[in-house]
């Protein structure tokens, strides 16, 4: 698959890129790097982003809802009014991830999780 001139795939290195706005529901991202990449208002309904490197990624609200990512890292992310309904997080590292409003209802959170 291709957005904005940049190839899905897992594994892919997607580092710093620019995915505003664009539509990547149900894709596969496992182990993807996606490091400082703009994902603002992103359609990421049930993607796999499992083990991906999403360090200082925004995801300022975007739809995560029923997204796999566990095992992420977010550290720094930004999921300023993200929507992870029913998202696992299960194992994901969120040091200084910015979740303010983002909504968690239903999500599998890390076992260190502190509300």
């Amino acid at each position: 698959m291709e957005v904005n001139g940049y190839s899905i795939f897992p594994f892919a290195n997607l580092f710093a890129a620019n995915l505003r706005e664009v539509n990547l529901s149900k894709a596969n991202l496992t182990g993807a790097v996606l490091a400082g990449a703009d994902l603002t208002r992103a359609n990421l309904i049930a993607v796999n982003l499992t083990r991906a490197d999403l360090r200082y990624a925004s995801l300022h609200n975007a739809d995560l809802t029923g997204a796999n990512l566990s095992y992420a890292n977010l550290t720094g992310a930004d999921l300023t009014g993200a929507y992870l309904i029913d998202a696992n997080l299960e194992g994901a590292y969120l040091a200084g991830a910015g979740l303010w409003a983002a909504n968690l209802t239903g999500a599998t959170m890390p076992k260190d999780w502190i509300n």
